[in-house]
């Protein structure tokens, strides 16, 4: 079902009486609860409503890739030496725990309702819900040692591990759990989903599609479709919880959590990644229009009934008309406060568009003239000086010497790195006082390049660059498809990707590189530099431009960070809590 509307019903479930006369302290008692499936599955609710929202969060301003010219955003400060275990924008340890929480209550509760009258058609609810229960647990297991995994005393840990809903009476004194017995709870939890779920929730027309252990029981098109149908989009799914499952394994076989570099653990990524990947036809499957997903206008506006784009595996609600992003990260002369600012480290990151690195001597390219012949992806997710943006196509001048608000430092909105973020943003949204408008935004969770890309990371360690495992494409097939769709080496067969083919280092570094152009501002880099056990320090810079074409880079803001800080730390309010929490190295 939408989630919207479950909330709304489980609003209106509850009687007038109660909203006038609630029980005391507003909590209802097991037993009426019981009475109300839709009360019920609240609890199931609570935990998607903590699902975070990584798109729009930015914590790419804690790293190489932007800062914030909001002087106080937590992100800044934490990259600039206030990171601490008391001081967190990071942190996911209550949440995910609060999650959990209610997950785990769903468990004890989901058997001990009925959600229909037939007894066949309850079952069929009773699984979909224990199943999406299982699946959302996996996944705030995997947000957990993401943020607060790590090496404390030597050992590599995860977090307290609770299977069952704590009580007043409970003992949460408990000690973390180590990160392999962490995985392997996850990838419990992931198969118990996978036995309950469909791949996908669509009505369908024929009874041969009902599954056996259903249809022998008396199931009907109507009663399947009441249950796994459309109107079930958008929750958790096999599809979903397999995707889940991929994204865990590649975090367990990177290098700051995978210290014995065991290979049967990239094996295990590219094999959960590829399975996913081989159900939408392989290499053929990668949208054309993926790189755009968030301003193909046409097939946003046109969006609805839980339905996604082929380039979205799962999303949240599109919802009406807002401009909310707009108004945050537009340049000033746009009516927007500017707030993420590209870094010159990430515009060098483009390639050129015969795909060499800039860098390279073969790349032809010239610092009088730093935007010319780049990859295309350059101009559409960042906002260089002398781009036109917004419903009218105003050009924007970011020079140090500009006439305008938009030029370097110029007022508070101001960019500081002569950048301004365009992906993710709508530029037929008009903030203009007079004209104020919105327009319809998707937020995916999980998008079907991010498992190509972990498919790439994870097949180029585990067999090399060329090599397919059981698979029939490789991780040069994949960035190759990747750069075609993105415009690269249109016109000399992409040489550069061509002469580090048989090369797996060089191939790592482009497959990440890669990664970081194709996710970027959607919230990946902060956590892959840290699983990497990359270099977090490198200094954030930008570009002064003056007299039209004078061109120098600047030095905008300092990281810092130590090198134990791959890895988050224990929340300091838990640990003074809880004595058996051991906290990681450092912090």
């Amino acid at each position: 079902m939408n989630i919207k509307l479950a909330i709304m019903a489980l609003v209106l479930t509850t009687s007038c009486s109660d909203l006038i006369d609630p029980a005391v302290e507003n909590i209802q008692r097991k037993d009426l609860i019981r009475e109300r499936p839709s009360m019920v599955q609240g609890l199931l609710l609570n935990a998607y409503l903590r699902i975070p929202t990584n798109s729009y969060n930015f914590s790419e301003m804690a790293t190489d890739d932007a800062v914030s010219n909001d002087l106080d955003n937590g992100f800044l400060n934490m990259a600039t030496g206030q990171w601490a275990s008391n001081f967190n924008p990071a942190d996911r340890w209550n949440s995910a725990n609060s999650a959990i929480q209610y997950l785990n209550e769903m468990l004890m509760e989901v058997g001990n309702t009925e959600y229909a009258s037939k007894p066949v058609v309850n079952q069929m609810f009773m699984d979909r819900l224990t199943g999406e229960t299982y699946g959302l647990r996996a996944l705030f297991m995997y947000y957990l040692l993401q943020a607060h995994g790590g090496l404390a005393g030597g050992e590599l840990l995860g977090v307290p591990i609770f299977l069952e809903p704590q009580t007043v009476d409970s003992d949460f004194n408990i000690p973390r759990a180590t990160f392999e017995a962490c995985m392997a709870q996850l990838y419990s939890d992931v198969e118990k989903a996978l036995e309950l779920l469909p791949m996908d929730y669509y009505n369908i027309n024929n009874e041969s599609l009902i599954p056996s252990k259903y249809r022998e029981e008396g199931t009907g098109v109507n009663d399947y479709n009441r249950v796994f149908g459309d109107d079930a989009k958008q929750l958790v799914s096999g599809r979903i919880v397999q995707a889940i499952r991929a994204q865990a394994s590649l975090l367990a076989a990177s290098p700051s959590f995978n210290l014995d570099n065991d290979q049967t653990k990239w094996a295990d990524a590219a094999t959960y990644a590829g399975n996913l990947l081989n159900d939408i036809g392989g290499v053929s499957g990668l949208d054309p229009n993926g790189v755009t997903w968030y301003n193909n206008r046409s097939v946003i506006d046109g969006l609805g009934a839980g339905n996604n784009p082929p380039e979205i595996l799962w999303r949240g609600s599109v919802g009406g008309p807002t401009n909310n992003l707009e108004t945050q990260n537009f340049p000033p002369t746009l009516y927007g406060e500017g707030l993420v600012n590209p870094t010159q480290n990430l515009v060098d990151a483009f390639p050129m568009a015969n795909g060499y690195p800039i860098g390279d001597p073969a790349s032809g390219y010239t610092e009088d003239t730093p935007y010319a012949n780049r990859d295309p992806r350059l101009a559409q997710f960042i906002l260089l000086n002398g781009s036109t943006a917004g419903p009218t196509g105003v050009s924007i001048n970011t020079a140090l010497d500009s006439d305008t608000n938009d030029g370097l430092n110029k007022v508070e909105t101001s960019t500081r790195t002569g950048y301004y973020m365009r992906k993710l943003l709508r530029q037929d949204v008009n903030l203009d006082p007079v004209a104020n408008t919105g327009q319809r935004h998707l937020q995916p969770r999980m998008r079907y390049t991010e498992f190509f890309l972990i498919y790439a990371e994870a097949a180029n360690e585990a067999w090399g660059p060329m090599a397919s495992g059981s698979f029939g494409f490789s991780a040069y097939d994949v960035i190759k498809a990747i750069r075609e769709r993105a415009g690269i080496g249109a016109d000399n067969g992409d040489a550069y990707l061509e002469s580090v083919k048989s090369d797996q280092a060089a191939m790592r570094e482009l497959i990440r590189n890669e990664r970081r152009l194709e996710l970027s501002f959607e919230g990946f880099r902060f956590w892959d530099l840290r699983r990497w056990d990359a270099d977090l320090t490198e200094t954030a810079q930008g570009m002064r431009i003056e007299n039209e074409n004078e061109y120098s880079v600047i030095n905008v803001e300092n990281r810092v960070y130590q090198d134990y800080m791959i890895y988050g730390p224990v929340p300091y309010s838990e640990r003074l809590k809880f004595s058996a929490l051991q906290q990681n190295t450092g912090w």
